[in-house]
């Protein structure tokens, strides 16, 4: 069979098997995330495997970048990646992304054992476009205060300008 065969029937599988599972989410027909774990888990984390040209005769390509694992140590990361590729050379060859993901579910409490519960990471992406740094409370915007006089002769232009006569 071809790789593109095997990929279309892997692809017909995956969708059979995940639909309706919240944690399963084609971003496109080669490209898959899975969650692993609940989405309120300190421990959950989030793998992408996208699929080469040549896949399942060649490895596929497997990241954990998404934004949800921001949390988890780099360490912790590169500790699961290389847990999957040892299992992408075992099966090399062969449809393998529900077995990726399935391993990934199974093996849960072991990749992330070593990951602290109450950790929190910050991430500082500040990008300030033409607006000096000023904190909220120094910018509110100012309201229009009038005076009596002025809101007087602006009551006057009002009336003037409706004629209750011509009703």
């Amino acid at each position: 069979m071809a790789a593109n065969e095997d990929q279309e029937m892997e692809l017909e599988a995956l969708r059979s098997i995940y639909e309706g599972d919240v944690c399963f989410r084609e971003l496109s027909p080669v490209s898959f995330q899975y969650r692993i774990g609940e989405s309120g888990d300190p421990k959950a984390f989030l793998i992408e495997v996208s699929w080469p040209e040549t896949y399942p005769q060649t490895a596929p390509v497997i990241s954990m970048d998404a934004f949800f694992n921001n949390t988890i140590s780099s360490a912790i990361k590169q500790s699961i990646l290389d847990k999957l590729m040892v299992e992408v050379e075992a099966n090399l060859g062969t449809a393998m992304t529900y077995t990726l993901f399935e391993y990934a579910k199974d093996n849960k409490e072991v990749f992330m054992e070593n990951q602290p519960v109450n950790t929190v990471t910050s991430v500082s992406n500040s990008i300030a476009i033409g607006t000096p740094d000023v904190p909220a409370s120094k910018k509110k915007d100012k309201k229009e205060h009038l005076s009596k006089t002025q809101k007087r002769k602006l009551a006057d232009k009002t009336v003037e300008k409706f004629s209750f006569l011509d009703l």
